[in-house]
């Protein structure tokens, strides 16, 4: 589903959003394909990460390199 087809619209910009709610209705309370998308957009992100790691000077980023997992005190 494409952008213009479905948009969540907010009544007020000063209330959280329910970022998790937002993609279940972006996918018309499609569940499955909410955890399909969330899956091929981390893999995807995941092979662009690897590919800025591989492109990056050690002093690019002052010693500094990504990482593919977390940390535990990023949960």
């Amino acid at each position: 589903m494409s952008a213009p087809q479905l948009q969540i619209e907010l009544e007020d910009d000063s209330q959280p959003i329910d970022e998790a709610a937002a993609a279940v209705a972006w996918h018309a309370g499609d569940k499955d394909a909410t955890i399909r998308t969330l899956l091929d957009d981390c893999r995807h992100l995941r092979a662009q990460l690897a590919l800025a790691e591989g492109s990056m000077s050690i002093g690019f980023a002052r010693g500094w390199r990504p990482s593919l997992g977390r940390r535990v005190d990023e949960a």
